[in-house]
């Protein structure tokens, strides 16, 4: 559900109506891309004030079958598949609709990777307070580049449609999107605790070892890092009710209520709108209404 860097718009929330249908959101820089079990759909305002809608079937890695019972590797599976849509999606609008194409957004990923380098090879402090400080020149740009922006309300109408789309049935899908909450507890925003928290002790671990200063090894932990992360991420959204869950999500949480999302308006809505009915349409599930 926003969602920001790599990691924030591909792992948006999966989540699962009760009919079964897993549901994943995206926020575009002027519209909405929501993928389902088979297919993607998008919706994009445009420049006239028409709305665009594309849709197609999303890829899949060979074996992913297999891979989908391996700890670590399953993560890296569904990160991997919910990014290999997106130059799809901007083929089939022609237009600059993905959110690292924002320059704003651009400059401020550009200028945090560059922090992060800088501080990864400078200097000798405390491992603790320095990969502290890499998480924080690592995200802090972005999340302040994304505050009350164009990108920030459709990735709250992704909230929201994903949200009366699990709950509809009181007044219809659109009725109810506007008074839902814009903070969703499956959004990748979610990820960034478990994410911190295993950067942290991978970062520590190759300092330990020799080796924070090997390419590779850094490339290996990072990768191992991530696929931890997204293991915690999932075991959170199985478990919501469990303390620790609730704990590593409150972050995640309050990201998307002060940066990653703002309350769209009616013309932004109607675009998720376009976009969840278009993913529906095709994956055979009742319209959303």
């Amino acid at each position: 559900m926003a969602d920001g860097r790599g990691v924030e718009t591909a792992e948006k929330a999966e989540t699962r109506d009760e009919r079964g249908m897993q549901l994943g959101g995206m926020a575009l820089r002027h519209g909405v891309l929501f993928q389902g079990p088979r297919f993607w759909a998008a919706a994009v305002r445009g420049d006239d004030g028409g709305i665009t809608v594309a849709s197609g079937r999303k890829p899949r890695i060979p074996g992913r079958e297999a891979l989908n019972a391996v700890p670590l590797a399953r993560g890296l599976v569904r990160l991997t598949e919910s990014l290999a849509v997106l130059p799809s999606v901007r083929r089939a609008t022609g237009a600059p609709v993905l959110p690292q194409e924002d320059p704003r957004l651009l400059a401020a990923t550009v200028g945090s990777a560059a922090a992060t380098v800088a501080l990864r090879y400078a200097g000798r402090r405390a491992p603790l307070a320095r990969e502290l400080a890499i998480a924080g020149v690592s995200l802090a740009p972005v999340f302040l580049a994304m505050r009350d922006t164009p990108l920030a309300r459709y990735h709250g109408a992704e909230h929201k449609s994903v949200a009366a789309f699990e709950h509809r049935g009181e007044g219809g899908e659109a009725a109810a999107a506007k008074d839902a909450a814009r903070e969703h507890v499956r959004c990748g925003t979610n990820l960034v605790a478990p994410l911190v928290v295993m950067n942290i002790a991978s970062g520590m671990l190759l300092r330990a070892a020799g080796k924070e200063r090997r390419p590779l090894a850094t490339f290996v932990a990072g990768l191992v890092s991530l696929a931890g992360a997204m293991e915690v991420f999932s075991w959170m959204a199985r478990h919501q009710e469990h303390p620790l869950a609730g704990a590593l999500g409150r972050p995640g949480i309050e990201l998307q209520r002060l940066f990653t999302t703002s309350e769209p308006t009616d013309e932004q809505l109607d675009v998720a709108h376009a976009a969840l009915q278009e993913l529906v349409r095709l994956e055979g599930r009742p319209a959303a209404t």
